[in-house]
């Protein structure tokens, strides 16, 4: 089973469980309907915030491969020159 397919699967039963209980298969009190009804949007922040935070949270601390930049550095020269030597104006 794929990672989507686990992440459906508890996203359908969770959603099941809150149809029953918004829509009166168990008797609650009032109070706890006013909750359930705008639970969904709750969650849907929720994850909207935390996939926010991880993104910032990953950039904040990406590590720079200054070795990798140099010899990207350096095939960019060798390319342009190649070019150049072809023909190609820059």
């Amino acid at each position: 089973m794929t990672k989507l397919a686990q992440w459906l699967w508890a996203l359908a039963l969770l959603g099941c469980a809150w149809a029953a209980l918004t829509l009166g298969a168990l008797e609650l009190p009032l109070s706890c309907r006013e909750v359930l009804w705008p639970l969904p949007a709750y969650v849907l922040v929720s994850a909207g915030c935390y996939a926010l935070g991880t993104v910032g949270y990953r950039v904040a601390t990406f590590r720079d491969c200054e070795d990798a930049a140099r010899e990207l550095q350096s095939q960019i020269q060798e390319a342009r020159a190649d070019l150049a030597r072809r023909g190609l104006r820059f």
